[in-house]
């Protein structure tokens, strides 16, 4: 069969995220346009690794037209993972050149990335392989100030579900304790926590141990509590990184024994209750103070994933999937699809992977940026200069019917960790 007449695969691999749809409209108007042949593989690369090749959705100008607007995948999504075996990656090759592909699109995170990696590694040219980053944790290693399309949308839907229960908790004197996704890095929790303006956040890397204990992150809350309770604010809420939960020493979570991991050998933490385990802990913690609040867990996560996409991901992911199609088209192989600058880049799969690990990287917070610095001085939290503050620490202590000695000594441990305060020194003249 001629090159020309052979076809473009389009597959979802990870968790959902806005935008996807758009992805694939977009990609597969460009390619018929091209006069190239679309077909959807379905849930991922799940079939694909079992030589079934039955699971085929064929994609036309015309059915994928105004699909764009909708949340979820049409074409379905799995966490299906063929670099566990390279007999796995060898029948996802096989499976596709079976169906007259030699150029694939994946949609997905930092683990479809990888895998997609060695699935064109492993074609040694029979197919051509991009990458177009989805993830609504954004946590894959793009320039800073690129986001991963759906991140945007999950935070808008996220800050207003964050303000709502703002307003229910002032109302009814009570907290919340609010677990937000993000595997390993804390980009949503602190985007939807400072946006909506949330008591506080905290997130793995404003923590600089390795193995994190389950009691600073409780007496972080609990000095909160206390700090608020002082100033007679009764109520509060509190966003809570899921990733926290990967960075607690294993030991301090004996809920965590006998729960089960994905595909990638990751956690799955949709299966502990991080929200009521902190509740717990808070809850023990206070009443040896005799301070009496409700404290409701709360999850957000799954409400965001599948949403319709808001007009900045709708926009993003139409210039994504256009500019997938068209480098593939090209000739472009072996890359990762973004937009800087409002301008197409393709980044190689080789330049996307940590050396250390040979996994795709990953971007993390950085806490030492202006922008995570004024997120913190926005937080009502235990803070190293309430300690500088004699009257301050005195109220705090009263409130924990403690004596200043014994405020400090209890909770001035939850400050080690804080940055130094942002200071900007004025331009110099020319």
């Amino acid at each position: 069969m001629s090159q020309h007449l052979k076809k473009v695969a389009i597959l979802v691999g990870g968790g959902p995220a806005p935008g996807i749809n758009s992805v694939i409209s977009a990609a597969t108007i460009r390619a018929c346009l091209s006069g190239a042949e679309v077909v959807g593989v379905r849930d991922g690369f799940k079939w694909l690794m079992e030589r079934d090749i039955t699971h085929i959705t064929p994609l036309t100008i015309e059915g994928m037209s105004r699909t764009h607007f909708r949340g979820g995948s049409l074409i379905g999504i799995s966490r299906a993972n063929p670099t566990k075996d390279e007999k796995l990656l060898e029948n996802v090759v096989t499976s596709l050149m079976r169906l007259d592909v030699d150029r694939l699109i994946t949609i997905g995170g930092d683990d479809t990335a990888f895998s997609s990696s060695r699935i064109e590694k492993q074609a040694q040219g029979r197919i051509r392989v991009v990458h177009v980053p989805k993830t609504i944790d954004n946590d894959l290693d793009l320039p800073p100030d690129v986001c991963t399309f759906g991140f945007q949308t999950a935070r808008h839907i996220g800050c207003q579900l964050v303000k709502d229960l703002m307003v229910d908790a002032a109302t009814t004197s009570r907290w919340y304790f609010v677990v937000a996704m993000g595997r390993k890095a804390g980009h949503l929790a602190l985007a939807i926590g400072k946006a909506a303006g949330a008591t506080l956040t905290l997130i793995p890397e404003e923590f600089s141990e390795k193995k994190l204990s389950l009691g600073k992150v409780s007496d972080t809350l609990v000095a909160a509590i206390i700090k608020r309770m002082a100033t007679h604010q009764p109520h509060g809420v509190a966003v809570l990184a899921e990733g926290l939960v990967e960075k607690i020493d294993e030991k301090d979570l004996s809920e965590l024994s006998g729960v089960e991991r994905d595909e990638h050998g990751h956690i799955r933490i949709a299966e502990i209750d991080f929200g009521d385990i902190l509740k717990r802990h808070v809850t023990k913690t206070l009443a040896e103070y005799k301070i009496k609040t409700t404290l409701i867990p709360k999850n957000i996560g799954y409400e965001l994933r599948c949403a319709d996409p808001i007009a900045y991901d709708l926009e993003y992911t139409r210039d994504l999937g256009y500019c997938a199609a068209k480098y593939l088209l090209e000739g472009g192989n072996a890359a990762l699809v973004s937009m800087q600058g409002g301008k197409f880049v393709a980044l190689p799969f080789d330049k996307m992977m940590d050396p250390k690990t040979g996994r795709t990287k990953v971007r993390m917070v950085d806490v030492e940026s202006t922008g995570y610095k004024i997120a913190r001085r926005y937080m009502v939290r235990l803070r190293r200069d309430d300690f500088e503050n004699p009257p301050m620490i005195a109220k705090f202590a009263a409130t924990a019917k403690m004596t200043p000695e014994q405020f400090k000594e209890r909770f001035e441990h939850v400050v080690a960790d804080e940055a130094p305060p942002l200071r900007f020194r004025p331009a110099e003249g020319k």
